[in-house]
């Protein structure tokens, strides 16, 4: 056999299969990492997707409630003898709307949105309870208070009535005038990454001749 038949017919060395392997676990790593880093973005997006979808869920339950709020009283306000038709401070917000079957017998239900300590942070929370002539309904099943959205930095309620001129008056932490609606409310949120969600602000089509002017803070 000639010195070009051997060369043709000899084996790889150990360092060329050595590389070819270290070649070969190197493609693999980088085919692994991708399949890795394709996985653990296709989770972001489906986790944001989800958190989007609850962020619009939620603002949307909230500016549909409050939109449907009536000129209906639910109690007497204590200073004034007056009936209230909405209260509202930073925390806590009441008033009466029809409530939709899917939440419960339907009906003029006083709807309680408040915001309680959740660890660290807040949760919002909606309670309803059934109103009959002008008085809130001891119920033998009342409905169980639904969690909106948990885990929240921050949420902030804001009221705005008219002023002395008949005018949109400034925001207010606190709505003072217990017979009245406001014309509009206002939802700041944060989220737990301290992100803020789209502003919400609702305007109140049934105020009407309720919304008196309020003074100024």
């Amino acid at each position: 056999m000639s010195v070009a038949a051997t060369k043709r017919v000899r084996g790889f060395t150990l360092v060329e299969i050595l590389l070819a392997t270290a070649l070969l676990a190197a493609g693999l790593g980088l085919a692994f990492a991708t399949l890795r880093a394709a996985g653990a973005t296709a989770e972001r997006g489906e986790a944001l997707a989800q958190r989007n979808e609850h962020m619009r869920a939620v603002l949307g339950f909230l500016r549909a409630r409050i939109a449907s709020a009536r000129p209906v009283a639910f109690d007497i306000d204590a200073d004034s003898g007056l009936a209230r038709r909405f209260a509202g401070s930073e925390r806590e917000m009441a008033f009466v709307a029809d409530l939709p079957d899917y939440l419960g017998r339907g009906g003029p239900h006083l709807h309680r949105l408040r915001i309680e300590r959740d660890g660290d942070g807040v949760r919002l929370v909606a309670g309803f309870e059934l109103v009959q002539g002008g008085r809130v309904v001891e119920q033998r099943e009342r409905l169980v208070p639904e969690v909106l959205a948990e885990g929240l930095r921050a949420v902030h309620f804001e009221y705005r009535g008219l002023d002395d001129r008949q005018q949109p008056g400034p925001w207010q932490s606190r709505w003072q005038v217990a017979e009245a609606l406001p014309l509009q409310v206002r939802i700041s949120i944060t989220g737990a990454n301290g992100d803020a969600w789209p502003p919400l602000l609702v305007a109140l089509p049934l105020a009407g001749r309720y919304a008196m002017p309020v003074a100024s803070p």
